[in-house]
């Protein structure tokens, strides 16, 4: 069975012209963008598209990297703007082979709706289509939607994608250090006898209490200064077509 291909929205309180530079500028999009750590536009003759070499470090020690074509349209009858883009990778260990998507950027009264919709074809055989459908795509779909609310954090609120990293590894440290401790506690039931006349009251209150702290740790919403994949639509509202832009690309080699 066919993986489904990936749909990312999110909705930003911002100039459509600041979006679009912050998203094609290759300096700023490795910035806020979790799946790339370089991008690199390549020499290109006047009125061909545009083409690129990208690089991810997976580990400190594992970069993986890849080629790509990309054109856009700024001007559209519609007032959308859209880019497109097709990519491959010949790293022995990208479990992405090839691939292509597509940006759309749609003025709203208050903003712009900024959405983005992908698929590539993964290596490996059977193990690679298995490890991606499993695994691989889910992350891969938590990781751009998780990074266009960084983006829309930077645009909205001048957090930079810098500081919006920290704070969402500050969070998570803290709410990892809650559940920890909230787990501690409940193994720790055999020592509230030792209260003596309130062993009752306490063997009843902190139960209860540490099932809140949990609660909390697992559930409560992200701070709002701290980016989170679940404030992007993941599944499009109606059916979506690529742009006939991708139509012209070519094949990266």
């Amino acid at each position: 069975m066919a993986s489904k291909a990936l749909y990312i929205e999110a909705r930003i309180r911002a100039d459509l012209e600041e979006l679009w530079t912050r998203t094609q500028d290759p300096a700023r999009h490795q910035r806020w963008d979790l799946r790339f750590t370089e991008i690199d536009l390549l020499p290109r003759a006047e009125g061909e598209p545009q083409r690129f070499r990208y690089a991810t470090r997976l580990l400190p020690f594992l970069t993986v990297s890849g080629t790509g074509v990309s054109a856009g349209e700024k001007e559209r009858p519609d007032g959308t703007r859209t880019s497109a883009l097709r990519f491959t990778s010949p790293h022995p260990l990208s479990l992405i082979a090839e691939g292509s998507g597509y940006w759309r950027y749609v003025p709203e009264a208050d903003g712009v709706r900024f959405l983005t919709g992908y698929d590539y074809r993964p290596r490996w055989g059977a193990f690679g289509a298995l490890a991606d459908r499993l695994l691989f795509r889910p992350l891969m779909g938590w990781a751009t939607a998780w990074s266009f609310d960084r983006l829309r954090l930077w645009l909205e609120r001048g957090i930079t994608p810098e500081r919006a990293l920290l704070n969402w590894l500050a969070e998570l440290a803290v709410r990892a250090l809650v559940l920890a401790a909230g787990c501690a506690g409940l193994g720790l039931g055999s020592l509230v006898g030792l209260l003596g006349a309130l062993a009752p009251t306490v063997a009843f209150l902190c139960p209860l209490l540490l099932l809140v702290a949990i609660s909390l740790a697992l559930f409560m919403a992200p701070r709002p200064g701290t980016p989170a994949a679940r404030r992007c639509l993941r599944t499009p509202p109606s059916r979506v077509r690529a742009p006939r832009l991708l139509c012209t690309l070519e094949n990266p080699t």
